[in-house]
C-alpha cells in the first residue's frame, strides 16, 4: 500500500511511503528520497517501561544497552564498530512506551543496517558477561544524568507521586536494586517475549528504491521466527481527579524549584491536541505566559517552563518554575496558578492562538526535516495509532484546535483535583553537591 497525502496545508511536500506486512508479523514501512545518499535503517520495538513489572524496573531501558553488546554473528563490542567503518552512525533511546534503534548509513550500505538490525532481533546475545558490564554502564549513566545532576530527581519523583496504580509510577532508567536483583533467565524471558517481530516496526528511509529494499527485507528478516509468548500490555487506568497531591522534596539544591504536574489524556485523542497547545501558550520560548509573567514582569524566577508528556496511555503535563533567591515557594506558586487561570477564565488573543499555530507547523517541518526524523515518525505514528499516514495529516487536529478547545481543556485538566505539586527545597543537612 502507498499513500500520497497532502502534509502541513501545502506548507511542505507531502512523505511518501509504501508499508507491509511480512508474515511474522514485522511490519516495514519504506520512505524513498534521493536527495543526499544517506540511509536510516530503524527498529521499533513496541516495549518500554510500562511494560515492566514491578520488582523489574529498567529492564526495557536495559535492554537499549544489552543489544549493542554483540550477537551470535557479531563479537562482542563489535556491534557499532560495523556502522562506525562504514562511515555511519548509530543510537538508541527508550521511553515509557517503546525502545528505537537507528543506523544512519551511507545508502551503499542499506544491507549492512539490515543485516545488523536482523542479528539484534534474532540472534543477540543476552548472558551474564554482557548482562555484568551494561549493570555498571546503566549505573554510571544514572549517577551521571540524574544523581549528579541539579534536580535530577525531578521526573522520578513526579512519576512516584502522580500515578498509583499504572507502571508509568517509574521512570525508564527504573531502579538499580531492581536491575541488580534481576537473575540472567529474567533477561532472556525479557528478549523471548518482546524483541521479536510482531512486536516491532522496521522503518527505512532515503536513498533507496522500494521494491531492491523490499527484497532485501525479507532476506534478513522473513525468516525470524514469530514469538510465541503472549506480549504483556498494561491495562491499569490512572483516574482523573482523585484528589491532589501535595509533598516536599528535600536536597541539595540551592533554590527552590516548584512543580505543578496535571495528569492529561493519551496522545493521539482529541482533548490531548489542546492540552499540548496550551503548554506551548504556557511554556514555549522566552515570550511564553509563564516566562513573560514569573520571569520578566514579576522577578519571582529565573526560569519558568512546562513539559507534556506524549504517551500510549493517559500521562501527565508538567509546570515548573526555578524561585529567585530569598523568594517564598508558595508565592510562585500562586503566580503559576494566576496563568493557569487566565486560561482557564479566557480566550487567548488572535495573535497567540497564531502564534501557536506558527510554532506547531514549525515543529511538524523540522521533526520530519532528515531522513531519521521521518523514519522514526512513521514508525511512531504507526505504533501508537496505527496509521502512518498520520505523518502528513496529524497537523490539522493541532490546526483544527480552537480558542475555546483551549479553554475547555484548560477548565477540565488544570484543577486542583487533577494534580501533582511539589517543592524541591534544599536540605542544609545534606550539604551541597
Amino acid at each position: 500500500m502507498t499513500c500520497l497525502i497532502p502534509a502541513l496545508q501545502g506548507k511542505s511536500q507531502k512523505i511518501a511511503y509504501t508499508e507491509f506486512d511480512l508474515k511474522n508479523g514485522l511490519h516495514v514501512i519504506l520512505h524513498e528520497d534521493h536527495s543526499t545518499p544517506i540511509v536510516a535503517v530503524t527498529v521499533m520495538y513496541h516495549v518500554g517501561s510500562k511494560n515492566e513489572t514491578a520488582g523489574r524496573s529498567g529492564m526495557a531501558h536495559f535492554f537499549e544497552h544489552l543489544l549493542f553488546e554483540g550477537s551470535d554473528n557479531i563479537g562482542r563490542g563489535q556491534y557499532s564498530k560495523y556502522v562506525e567503518n562504514a562511515g555511519g552512525g548509530l543510537n538508541a533511546n527508550t521511553s515509557q512506551d517503546r525502545t528505537f534503534y537507528y543506523d544512519l548509513l551511507p545508502s551503499n550500505q542499506l544491507e549492512l543496517g539490515l543485516w545488523l538490525e536482523s542479528e539484534r532481533m534474532m540472534h543477540a546475545k543476552v548472558e551474564i558477561i554482557g548482562i555484568e558490564t551494561q549493570r555498571e554502564v546503566v549505573k554510571e549513566e544514572k549517577r551521571l544524568r540524574i544523581d549528579n545532576q541539579p534536580y535530577g530527581n525531578l521526573f522520578l519523583e513526579t512519576l512516584g507521586h502522580a500515578f498509583d496504580v499504572h507502571p508509568y509510577s517509574w521512570p525508564p532508567i527504573g531502579s538499580m536494586e531492581d536491575l541488580n536483583a534481576a537473575q540472567e533467565t529474567d533477561f532472556q524471558n525479557f528478549y523471548k517475549t518482546f524483541y521479536v517481530p510482531n512486536n516491532a516496526v522496521l522503518s527505512i528511509a532515503g536513498d533507496i528504491t522500494v521494491e531492491q529494499t523490499k527484497l532485501l527485507v525479507e532476506k534478513y528478516f522473513a525468516d525470524i521466527p514469530r514469538g510465541t509468548i503472549e506480549i504483556p500490555r498494561p491495562t491499569q487506568v490512572e483516574p482523573l481527579n482523585k484528589g491532589e497531591v501535595r509533598d516536599t522534596v528535600w536536597g541539595k539544591d540551592q533554590l527552590p524549584l516548584i512543580l505543578e504536574a496535571f495528569h492529561i489524556p493519551a496522545q493521539g485523542t482529541k482533548e490531548f491536541y489542546a492540552v499540548d497547545m496550551l503548554n506551548k501558550l504556557l511554556s514555549d520560548g522566552e515570550s511564553s505566559r509563564l516566562n513573560r509573567s514569573l520571569v520578566d514582569e514579576k522577578e519571582l524566577a529565573i526560569f519558568a517552563s512546562a513539559f507534556t508528556y506524549n504517551t500510549e496511555h493517559p500521562g501527565l503535563t508538567l509546570s515548573f518554575s526555578l524561585a529567585n533567591m530569598g523568594v517564598d515557594p508558595k508565592t510562585v506558586e500562586d503566580a503559576m496558578n494566576l496563568e493557569f487561570d487566565r486560561v482557564k477564565n479566557e480566550l487567548i488573543s488572535d495573535r497567540e492562538m497564531q502564534k501557536l499555530r506558527n510554532q506547531v507547523e514549525n515543529e511538524f517541518v523540522t521533526r520530519n526535516a532528515s531522513v531519521a526524523g521521518i523514519a522514526e515518525s512513521l514508525a511512531n505514528y504507526y505504533m501508537y495509532l496505527g496509521d502512518a499516514s498520520l505523518i502528513n495529516s496529524e497537523i490539522e487536529r493541532y490546526l483544527a484546535v480552537t480558542k475555546e478547545d483551549l479553554k475547555n481543556a484548560a477548565n477540565k485538566y488544570y484543577t486542583k483535583e487533577n494534580r501533582v505539586v511539589l517543592y524541591f527545597l534544599n536540605d542544609p543537612a545534606l550539604g551541597t553537591k
